[in-house]
């Protein structure tokens, strides 16, 4: 198993006091049993919660590497990946990509970004790694 990401329990503990239940920590889809190719889409990083029959998942990026762009490719493809297998698997989960408010403001705001998250059809979980707390939803 990989490493639970940086903000890992920041966003955990934001989901619960916006009043989520964590359901899964992390979530796991197999896909496929002949192949032994699967799917862990919480790779430690991600939460699958539910709130008044809502559910969701949510795989958490910090941005900490040294380029936001690179660290950003990487965050829509495994993104866009996990969505498909949610999908294709018949999992009821909405997928959110938890980002610190920081990286938000300096960078996910910036018209070129903002424009690939919303033609990829990306939804955010902006949240306060400090006070732990959930800041934004944008869907």
């Amino acid at each position: 198993m990989s490493a639970k990401d940086k903000f890992h329990d920041a966003v955990k503990i934001a989901l619960q006091k916006d009043g989520w239940l964590i359901t899964h920590d992390p979530l796991r889809i197999r896909i496929s049993s002949t192949t032994k190719l699967y799917i862990d889409l919480g790779a430690e990083k991600l939460v699958a919660a539910e709130r008044n029959g809502q559910k969701i998942a949510v795989e958490v990026k910090s941005f900490l590497g040294a380029s936001a762009m690179a660290e950003f490719h990487l965050a829509i493809g495994q993104y866009i990946n996990y969505r498909y297998a949610l999908t294709d698997f018949g999992y009821e989960q909405v997928l959110y990509l938890a980002v610190p408010w920081l990286i938000y403001d300096e960078f996910l705001t910036q018209p070129f970004v903002q424009a690939v998250i919303q033609r990829s059809q990306v939804n955010l979980l902006i949240f306060d790694d400090e006070k732990e707390e959930v800041v934004l939803w944008q869907s």
